[in-house]
């Protein structure tokens, strides 16, 4: 049977509480969600032998669990410890009259949990593919997929996605309607977007080999 799924609305918890910039805050798991699906790198934050340790990564995601991987050898995949999983998109700079109230267009998330380290074949497979397919839809049926030993070179964490925080800020900058509006100065957001460019083959492939149609259809899409 499956399980029930996460509530629509984040927990407010000692770590995810939102103390400053309350307005960009959202309880909103669909807004968490929606952050997670746009993007595919994140970073993990954790401690090891007493010191920080942030490292980016690629992830993937099903209804409850962001799923991380990386070699048996990473200090950082041990599980089993606290850790933290941020991902961020800056989607603009926001340029106001006052170098004080300058800011930025984002949207960011940050998961708390404690990381499990999934050793079910099945699960760890199907992770695997839930990562690959977050990244790169498509391409879990179209390459070779992962052998034995591979599999037993690769570590897969799992967090759960129950504790998370989320902010978001868009719109102009603050200081229009403040004492900073009467020096004349240009006030506005620099949108930033981002897109795929035309797959580059690799140079030992055979000539004429075609680009798969998932990955063809990509170009020029915009990521984020």
């Amino acid at each position: 049977m499956a399980p029930d799924p996460l509530p629509p609305r984040l927990p407010v918890t000692d770590r995810t509480r939102h103390r400053r910039l309350r307005e960009q805050g959202s309880l909103d798991r669909a807004e968490l969600e929606a952050i997670l699906d746009a993007g595919f790198v994140c970073h993990l934050g954790v401690v090891i032998d007493g010191r920080p340790l942030v490292v980016p990564t690629v992830y993937g995601r099903d209804e409850r669990h962001l799923f991380l991987h990386g070699s048996v050898a990473g200090r950082s995949l041990a599980g089993g410890t606290p850790v933290c999983v941020t991902v961020t998109h800056v989607d603009g700079l926001v340029l106001a009259r006052s170098v004080f109230e300058h800011g930025v267009n984002y949207r960011s998330a940050m998961i708390h949990g404690t990381a499990r380290k999934v050793t079910d074949p099945e699960e760890k497979l199907t992770g695997l593919r839930l990562l690959t397919e977050h990244s790169a839809p498509g391409q879990w049926s179209y390459a070779r997929r992962p052998n034995r030993r591979e599999l037993a070179a690769t570590t897969l964490l799992a967090l759960s996605l129950e504790e998370a925080s989320v902010k978001i800020r868009t719109g102009a900058p603050d200081d229009g309607d403040g004492p900073d509006a009467e020096l004349g100065l240009w006030a506005g957001v620099l949108p930033l977007t981002a897109a795929w460019g035309a797959p580059m083959a690799d140079p030992a492939l055979p000539p004429n080999t075609p680009v798969p149609g998932h990955i063809a259809r990509r170009a020029g899409t915009r990521h984020g």
